[in-house]
């Protein structure tokens, strides 16, 4: 599976845990130079606090369009050391 915006690859594993819809790709699997860590945080009362990383790609910015949950609460212990994505970044065979 790929995670893909603006036809350049986020990132890539066959390593993935689906939690609510949502495909969370092991952090080792990102291409890093595209994020850019963000002020932004969430709340889930299940999970926990979720950081994001906005991703920029061809001098256009997709802000907050990945996230991750640093320390996850223990119920969702298998989403640590994982990333999501939104906000037009497509999850791809």
């Amino acid at each position: 599976m790929k995670a893909v915006w603006q036809d350049k690859v986020l990132a890539d594993s066959d390593d993935l845990v689906e939690v609510e819809g949502n495909q969370y790709f092991p952090i080792s699997s990102i291409n890093c130079d595209f994020f850019q860590e963000s002020d932004h945080h969430t709340f889930c009362p299940w999970k926990g606090t979720a950081s994001y990383y906005s991703i920029t790609v061809n001098g256009q910015t997709n802000e907050n369009a990945a996230w991750y949950y640093p320390e996850p609460k223990p119920d969702a212990g298998m989403i640590k050391d994982r990333v999501a994505f939104w906000r037009g970044v497509q999850v791809l065979e």
